[in-house]
């Protein structure tokens, strides 16, 4: 499936390119590889740091390879020289059925020459690689999860040294794969545990790993299950409707959410008493949802906040104010939200979210394309919290033109409508991009630009003439019809 940062070649051009990239393997080798993985509920960070070698002159293309599993839960990658901000070129070029993994080029600031060396970190987010062991927990009981991965970084490079390190939420680890019977690559324990991080290796001398033959003899399962206190989140629907209005210079934006507890299924019934005497005694339940709290833009006004009942009161917003354009802004308004009911495990909570903001704070003016130019969030960050599917429909002024959008991440489909709602005439259009497993590192905006003529400004007042103009001479008309049965 195609993730949001994802980039394909034409399948005819695959078959061209995977040979080169098998001759490619001699071009690097890794001095070290070291993978830690930060455990957690709904997400899961893995940084991979990358020591690289050169073992000729002009090496630029340095290739990743993914196992499959990990290339269907990755939701995003990134790569970096370590200590620099600026992400590296990376490409994906698809499935490789000769090294039985999903196979991504990256582009080094610049080439290096024979046995010259940089330090490449990888860092990806997986989405829904945890699971809760058991499925189900009392209310009062706490919470377990199971993560599951491979043990060797594939590559198809030779790799010198090679460790993995788990790092739980929780110093409490119910168990791990201890591999007793492992001892190929290695010469010491193959793993120890200190704390919360179980360390896999070292281990030594390992050949290229991104084939089948590697992967069938030598590659190892290893599973982790330990304590997480904490609610695991989900966004199974975000629908985000961003309306522009040149005539109120007001950007409205309303989340529809459908909020999903992924953790430890409720066993049993539900008790109040025991939630409300465990809140008090300051020990509620480890997977229970009980609020949220949500970070919204600065300068916001007029917030809803209801479900399917209606209003929901036991919300509250604390403001900040608007912030100069150009200026720096680390204000944001606070958003407190408190459910009807707390979220347990496995239950579902539905809710709709909007506010009004100044256009000014997110327009402005193009003058070398004579283009308005508006910048859309492309969602509230939850913290924890995947978004499973979402559908981000931007509706611009009516006779709108010359329209484009630039996403940070490409749509897995975009579209094109017109969207119809009170005094339009011919309606407003309305782009629609649609994303699945969103994470917190796709917090971005999307630029739309657009032209409005001059008569599309005249059309709002003039429909709102021609609606007055009728119902005065609906009225003189009625007026002057007589509908007496009998005339004096």
């Amino acid at each position: 499936m195609l993730k949001p940062w994802r980039c394909c070649l034409p399948l005819y051009l695959l078959g061209l390119v995977t040979p080169g990239l098998v001759l490619a393997g001699h071009s690097f080798e890794n001095t070290a590889i070291v993978r830690t993985i930060e455990l957690g509920g709904s997400l899961v960070h893995v940084t991979t740091t990358y020591a690289v070698k050169a073992l000729e002159d002009g090496s630029r293309l340095y290739t990743l390879a993914l196992a499959e599993r990990e290339h269907e839960k990755t939701s995003w990658l990134e790569a970096k020289i370590k200590g620099e901000a600026a992400t590296l070129p990376l490409e994906e070029f698809g499935y490789s059925p000769d090294g039985d993994a999903y196979l991504y080029t990256v582009e080094l600031p610049k080439a290096l020459k024979l046995n010259a060396s940089t330090n490449l970190v990888v860092d990806v987010v997986q989405t829904h690689v945890t699971y809760p062991w058991p499925a189900q927990a009392a209310q009062a009981d706490g919470q377990s999860l199971k993560y599951e991965t491979d043990l060797f970084v594939l590559s198809p490079y030779r790799t010198a040294v090679q460790r993995t390190k788990l790092r739980s939420p929780d110093p409490q680890v119910h168990s791990y794969t201890t591999l007793d019977d492992f001892d190929d690559f290695t010469t010491e324990s193959p793993v120890t545990k200190s704390g919360a991080t179980i360390t896999y290796g070292p281990y030594y001398n390992i050949p290229p790993s991104a084939n089948k033959e590697f992967i069938a003899e030598k590659q190892k399962h290893i599973a982790v299950h330990f304590a997480y206190d904490h609610p695991m989140l989900e966004v199974t629907s975000l629908k985000r409707a961003a309306e522009i209005s040149h005539w109120g210079a007001n950007l409205n934006i309303e989340d529809q959410m459908t909020l999903h507890n992924s953790g430890a299924k409720l066993k049993g019934h539900f008790s109040r008493l025991e939630h409300q005497s465990s809140h008090f005694y300051g020990r509620p339940s480890p997977q229970m949802l009980p609020a949220l709290t949500l970070h919204l833009p600065a300068g916001i006004h007029s917030a809803y906040y209801y479900d399917l009942n209606g209003n929901v009161s036991t919300s509250r917003l604390r403001q900040a104010p608007s912030v100069p354009k150009g200026a720096q802004n680390n204000l944001n308004s606070i958003m407190e939200l408190r459910p009807r009911y707390p979220l347990m495990g496995g239950w579902n909570y539905s809710f709709t979210l909007g506010w009004d903001s100044p256009l000014r704070d997110y327009a402005g003016w193009d003058r070398q394309s004579g283009k308005h130019v508006v910048g859309i969030p492309v969602m509230t960050i939850i913290n924890g919290a995947v978004v499973n599917d979402a559908e981000i429909k931007i509706i611009l002024p009516e006779g709108a033109t010359d329209i484009d959008f630039f996403p940070p991440f490409p749509p897995l489909k975009s579209s094109l409508s017109t969207h119809v709602t009170y005094l339009d005439t011919i309606g407003r259009p309305a782009i629609t991009l649609h994303y699945k497993d969103l994470t917190y590192n796709h917090a971005g905006t999307i630029y739309v630009t657009y032209k409005v003529p001059f008569s599309a400004h005249l059309r709002k007042p003039i429909a709102v003439a021609t609606a007055f103009l009728s119902v005065f001479l609906v009225a003189f008309a009625a007026k002057r019809v007589d509908i007496r049965i009998q005339k004096k």
